[in-house]
């Protein structure tokens, strides 16, 4: 998933302002300490006025003229500081107070966007996949095994204690999972979960539901009109990626070519996935061609989940 370049136009205009307030601020502060604070401005116009004249002295060829400027000038800015310190000022009360301090505002560090311009676009991202909706509410701790019994009970510990996992080892260890099994397990509830947890340690996960998947990967493919921004794909550059009820997309020659093509992708860059489906083992390997069903047996955790549909069974305990 992307952006498109209207979408990263408003946020770098968004960065222009930030930019243009920090100046802002700055001007109103000097222009007060200038005002209120004696001795502050008049050597300001000394630093200004000996620069110009040692300049001009150069420029004549006096050769001496630039010899002890450095130092003269650092001198009378010592002084300067001083007297805004002695008015109760910081330091560096002048200076430039940006949101980042890291890219100061700009989105960008040398060539590379910054922390903060891509969790901007993140933000953006969680918007259009319906991330910050699907979460409202949701965390391990909601999570109950009191609907489980028998060797459900066993399914679904099991898939607890792989889902924690994820979390904990996501950063030293790339894997991705699987949670399938019967209609109302909680898979999708585990899913989300560890999309929760990983969104509060800083990193990029996007969330679709498999048909808006597809829908999202045919508009890429075919919608010229609007092209995206093209520094990154979040589809495939995402620290996460949450598949949710895969199977219930339309199955044709174009949805599985992209689905492997996503999943290849991802699994190239180490980007973790992670799937929930109703389908079982062997669905999995009827519905998609042998590729995909390699790819997905080689390099994900499968973890089951059986047992009654949990939202049934809460409305009948109500």
């Amino acid at each position: 998933m992307s952006i498109t370049n209207d979408q990263f136009d408003a946020i770098k205009r968004k960065y222009d302002q930030k930019q243009l307030a920090s100046a802002r601020l700055a001007s109103e502060r000097l222009e007060y300490i200038n005002t209120h604070v004696d001795g502050y401005k008049e050597l300001t116009d000394t630093i200004v006025s000996v620069s110009m004249e040692r300049a001009k002295r150069a420029l004549e060829g006096d050769k001496s003229a630039l010899e002890d400027l450095s130092s003269l000038i650092q001198s009378l800015s010592d002084q300067r500081d001083a007297v805004l310190m002695g008015a109760g000022y910081p330091k560096d009360y002048l200076e430039k107070v940006y949101e980042c301090p890291d890219c100061k505002d700009t989105g960008y560090i040398g060539n590379e966007k910054c922390h903060c311009l891509k969790q901007e676009i993140n933000n953006l991202l969680y918007e259009q996949s319906n991330i910050n909706e699907v979460l409202k509410n949701v965390d391990f701790s909601m999570i109950s095994d009191k609907y489980y019994s028998g060797e459900d009970l066993i399914h679904f510990k099991d898939s607890y204690d792989m889902a924690v996992r994820f979390v904990n080892d996501f950063k030293k260890d790339y894997q991705n999972l699987i949670f399938y099994g019967t209609v109302g397990t909680g898979k999708s509830l585990l899913s989300t979960c560890i999309a929760k947890e990983l969104l509060a340690k800083g990193y990029s996960v996007i969330y679709f539901s498999a048909i808006s998947l597809m829908e999202e990967l045919s508009k890429q493919t075919f919608d010229y009109k609007n092209k995206s921004f093209s520094e990154g794909n979040s589809l495939y550059e995402s620290d996460l990626l949450i598949i949710d009820d895969l199977g219930t997309e339309m199955n044709n020659n174009f949805t599985i070519s992209s689905l492997f093509s996503l999943l290849n992708e991802r699994a190239i860059r180490k980007k973790a996935v992670v799937i929930s489906t109703n389908l079982t083992y062997e669905d999995l390997r009827d519905r998609y061609t042998d590729r995909i069903f390699s790819r997905l047996t080689g390099g994900y955790n499968f973890c089951r989940m059986s047992g009654p549909d949990i939202r049934i069974a809460k409305k009948l305990t109500l």
